[in-house]
């Protein structure tokens, strides 16, 4: 598959991911939404490094710059 996700994009991903990560960790989420949060963190972080995002294929989005 062709990648469709820049640089700045993964990053925010990740950055995002570790938020999320932390504040589970720090137990100021639990319950329902750090399960939710935590799958989606865990989503953010595989398309980081794949560089694939399926919603951007849907949508037609390319943030990579190639």
């Amino acid at each position: 598959m062709k990648k469709n996700m820049g640089l700045t994009d993964k990053t925010i991903r990740v950055i995002i991911a570790v938020v999320i990560a932390a504040l589970y960790f720090m137990n100021i989420i639990s319950g329902t939404v750090a399960i939710i949060l935590l799958i989606l963190a865990a989503l953010f972080l595989l398309t980081s490094f794949v560089s694939i995002c399926p919603l951007y294929l849907l949508l037609g989005i390319n943030t990579c710059k190639k």
